[in-house]
């Protein structure tokens, strides 16, 4: 299994998860399956990483700075078909109605520039592999964006999408008691 981590999930790690591992056993094991490209950190992702919350992810989990430890997706790009989808299953319905034809060109365009866009391209463009997304947001639209969030859209393409504690059960190895 091949997994593409989002900004969130990183950020969970970091957060709620790394202050209890006192063995280091959690850290040592995410950065090994970075390493060995089994846990993959795209471009996009890293550059969120920079600016998300004054940088913690990258300042804990420094390994991430070295760029043979992140993907790159500039040459990644939607298909005919993608775009269709973008523009009649992808947009939230309060945006395509008070949106002008700019406004929703230049919308869509930084979607295609961000993250969960290129983290759902990869997938697509690499459909012959087992991936799976890692991704804390929720399917519910609570940010006023103009797209949907990366799990309504993997839903509807059929991707596999799970959360950071999901991801961590199937690991084997890795074990999270308190007590």
């Amino acid at each position: 299994m091949i997994v593409l981590i989002d900004t969130s999930s990183l950020l969970s790690l970091v957060r709620y998860y790394l202050p209890f591992d006192k063995s280091g056993i959690l850290y040592k094991f995410i950065k090994e399956k970075i390493e060995n490209k089994e846990i993959l950190v795209i471009d996009k992702v890293f550059e969120e990483c920079r600016y998300t919350s004054k940088g913690l992810v990258l300042e804990r989990l420094e390994y991430l700075r070295s760029k043979k430890n992140h993907e790159k997706t500039d040459l990644i790009l939607p298909s005919k078909k993608f775009f269709n989808q973008l523009e009649n299953n992808f947009i939230n319905g309060s945006a395509k109605n008070k949106l002008t034809s700019v406004e929703f060109e230049n919308r869509k365009g930084e979607f295609l520039e961000s993250a969960d866009a290129k983290l759902i391209l990869y997938c697509l463009q690499n459909d012959n592999e087992n991936i799976t997304i890692v991704s804390e947001e929720s399917e519910s639209n609570n940010d006023n964006k103009a797209f949907k969030k990366l799990p309504s859209i993997c839903k509807f393409l059929e991707l596999e999408i799970i959360t950071l504690p999901e991801l961590i059960e199937k690991y084997e190895g890795i074990n999270l008691t308190f007590g």
